[in-house]
């Protein structure tokens, strides 16, 4: 018997009022992540693979300036753009990360490629892009990352806390403190990554996640987001979980694999082990943020500790559905 497919996305979490969002940008975000969702699903509906599905849909959140990753990416100290993404076969146990690149359109692509198309799991920097061009992926100017908003935000943030390295979607909060209209998420506390898991109709799991990173971040600085097990993890025999938040803490729980092996090794429901790593291990070391993921049965759950996460799910032959606060 068959599996019915579904894929489930983020764009980020963190602290978004409710107030300061009007009804035109909670849509813009809504169909935004709606859209991304039919895309994936469609991959899944003509019997494409969950890492197919995935990657698709992580490269159009890469192509979307409303989230930080690819277009839209959030800016180091410097005034420059460090891209990191990961991908996760869960049917093999594959993968695939790449870090700190500035030139290659889609990092989830590269990624990909390092999973296929090398002996190796992770390349960074200078090396994963000379692995990118090699491979045919589209090379781009650093400033197609760039847009406005991100910048004001960089330049809002250093000056109102210039050593602080702030989370993406809590960077707008900063900026949008000193417009007349605010921005739907506050500044200070949004984490900006993306990420997509799913399953498909041959029951296989897949995962992939990437960011921009922080803004202000200190250049060099790597989060949780091209880590396997940090914040990406897919094995059939558990779950496939993309991460999205305080990224260093994310790494110091392994937050994306606890919850395959609270499924593995203590029989949890992939409700129970995702529930525990947002509710109760991360807030022990202050961790923020919140994950995706799904198991081979099929079941979704979408947890996260902050006042909300961009988040969505779509099964094959029903409607997606999105949502932003609790």
């Amino acid at each position: 018997m068959k599996q019915q497919p579904v894929i489930a996305i983020h764009g980020g979490a963190g602290a978004m009022s409710r107030a300061a969002m009007s009804a035109e940008q909670e849509r813009k975000y809504v169909d935004a992540l709606e859209g991304i969702l039919r895309a994936g699903q469609a991959v899944l509906a003509r019997g494409g693979s969950a890492l197919d599905a995935v990657t698709e849909a992580v490269r159009l959140l890469e192509d979307c300036p409303l989230f930080n990753a690819g277009h839209g990416a959030v800016f180091t100290s410097a005034g420059t753009h460090e891209l990191d993404a990961s991908i996760m076969d869960g049917a093999t146990l594959r993968s695939g990360a790449i870090a700190n690149v500035n030139c290659v359109r889609n990092p989830v692509l590269a990624a990909r490629k390092v999973m296929e198309n090398s002996k190796h799991v992770f390349f960074v920097g200078e090396g994963a892009q000379a692995f990118a061009r090699e491979q045919g992926l589209e090379i781009v100017d650093p400033s197609y990352f760039s847009t406005e908003a991100r910048r004001e935000q960089l330049l809002r943030v250093q000056r109102e806390q210039p050593d602080a390295a702030v989370l993406d979607h809590d960077g707008q909060a900063m900026v949008a403190r000193a417009q007349p209209a605010p921005e739907p998420i506050d500044a200070d506390r949004k984490f900006g990554t993306v990420g997509a898991v799913a399953v498909d109709a041959q029951g296989n799991l897949a995962a992939a996640t990437s960011t921009g990173g922080i803004t202000n971040k200190q250049v060099g600085r790597v989060g949780d987001a091209p880590l396997i097990g940090a914040g990406c993890y897919a094995a059939n025999a558990t779950c496939a979980v993309s991460t999205t938040g305080t990224g260093e803490m994310f790494i110091r729980m392994v937050a994306a694999y606890d919850v395959a092996a609270q499924m593995e090794y203590g029989g949890a429901t992939l409700e129970q082990a995702a529930h525990a790593v947002i509710h109760e291990k991360l807030p022990r070391i202050q961790g923020k943020g919140g994950l995706i993921a799904v198991d081979a049965q099929g079941n979704v759950t979408l947890p996260f500790n902050t006042e909300g996460m961009y988040r969505g799910y779509a099964r094959v032959g029903e409607a997606p559905v999105a949502s932003i606060y609790r």
